[in-house]
């Protein structure tokens, strides 16, 4: 039997890992469509087993990466195995195992900000708590990017839940969202999981979101289509093959 999502194994844990690639490719195209340039400084909540960060780190100019997961585990896995030792070193990313939000930690201001399927496992103080914080780190023209699990009911429980997702409804996360100083605009981004794309920006400084037509909307499903596609031969390629079983066999040495 294959890996399930939340099974102990990096590229499971943080969600279908026969998706793993797709989703990388979802977040890096969406952050980049919204003006993500190499020299702005992202902060990645709950960055996992750096699924999207092995993009965003390799794109971004060196100390501009910043990644909030609790599960040092994660992190420790993804630089093994997706990233490696010589590009943290080159690109210097920064990383925290705060379990409560602390988005402050960095003690800066972020660019960007993303929450890729957070908010589709928090209870409603987790959410408060990383609204709260994320304000504290905007400047102006930031731009946060979430995702939520959309439903008719609002989750009313008061803990994490995972790997399990939990539902609110827009009109809920959008007032949230005002309690805390930020608009929050849904915006039609695909998604292969069914989540919802959200773009906070600050309240008091109104800020125009880029928009996708539906053409535009199609398109990017068919580039993210067949950027699977490719990605699967590449794997599959005989030397590819031959190059994984070496490093395996390496490993063992």
């Amino acid at each position: 039997m294959g890996l399930q999502p939340g099974d102990p194994h990096y590229r499971a844990y943080v969600g279908p890992p026969e998706k793993y690639d797709l989703v990388a490719a979802m977040q890096f195209n969406l952050l980049t469509f919204l003006g993500l340039r190499e020299h702005h400084y992202l902060l990645d909540i709950g960055c996992g087993s750096l699924r999207a960060g092995r993009l965003f780190i390799t794109y971004l100019l060196p100390g501009r990466y910043f990644g909030i997961e609790p599960n040092a585990w994660l992190i420790q896995e993804g630089i093994r195995h997706e990233v490696g030792n010589d590009l943290i070193r080159m690109k210097q990313p920064t990383f925290s195992h705060d379990s409560n939000f602390t988005l402050t930690i960095f003690n800066r201001e972020f660019d960007f900000l993303l929450a890729h399927s957070i908010f589709s496992h928090a209870a409603e103080h987790q959410i408060r708590r990383c609204l709260s914080e994320a304000r504290k780190v905007m400047k102006p023209t930031s731009l946060f990017a979430a995702t939520f699990v959309q439903g008719e009911t609002n989750y009313e429980g008061q803990n994490w839940v995972y790997p399990e997702c939990v539902t609110y409804t827009l009109e809920h996360m959008q007032r949230l969202a005002r309690e805390h100083g930020l608009n929050c605009t849904p915006i039609r981004w695909p998604h292969p999981n069914n989540q919802t794309w959200l773009i906070l920006t600050r309240t008091d400084f109104p800020h125009a979101i880029p928009t996708l037509d539906v053409a535009d909307y199609l398109d990017l499903q068919r580039q993210l289509r067949q950027c699977r596609e490719h990605l699967a031969r590449i794997k599959n390629h005989p030397v590819i093959k031959l190059g994984l079983k070496i490093r395996r066999v390496l490993r063992k040495i």
